[in-house]
């Protein structure tokens, strides 16, 4: 985990911060609470501790439905990416998914999000298929797993099964 940064669940009164890290997603609170509420959502934030307090500069939000882990959303605070954030999130919901034997973990990121999907890899995910204008700017879905061994737990590393020039 990086230095400075600690990960732990969401809890309600984490909404108001979580709402304002992306104002452009025009995330709000209500919709969070009801996904905060449900029993098979999972939700992290990101603190880092700067100057006597601890700020919360992401979060991440999953679904754990039967023996899959499906990430939703990874969003980082602007002003702190390309910090390892996203990364220790995702890191956790991985650690997660392992703990949990999950079979796999599922994503989507923008075609165009070259840094995502470079982190995405990085961590093990593999793209297995496009969405042509999935997102409501007509832009592509890159959809990417990561695959865990049944036996160790592994990450399986795998090249992308889809085609993305």
């Amino acid at each position: 985990m990086r230095a400075g940064i600690r990960i732990a669940p969401m809890t309600e009164s984490d909404l108001p911060a979580v709402a304002a890290i992306d104002p452009s997603a025009h995330m709000e609170e209500a919709p969070l609470r009801e996904e905060l509420g449900r029993s098979w959502s999972r939700m992290w934030v990101a603190r880092e501790d700067r100057e006597e307090r601890a700020e919360i500069v992401g979060f991440l939000s999953a679904w754990h439905v039967a023996d899959e882990l499906h990430v939703l959303n990874v969003t980082t605070r602007a002003d702190r990416r390309r910090r390892g954030i996203g990364r220790a999130l995702l890191e956790t919901a991985v650690a997660y998914g392992r703990e949990k034997r999950v079979r796999h973990v599922l994503l989507e990121a923008r075609r165009s999000n070259y840094g995502a999907i470079a982190l995405y890899r990085g961590i093990g995910f593999f793209a297995t298929g496009v969405r042509a204008r999935y997102y409501p700017d007509d832009e592509d879905a890159v959809e990417m797993v990561l695959l865990f061994d049944a036996n160790t737990g592994e990450v399986i590393v795998r090249e992308d099964e889809a085609k993305l020039d």
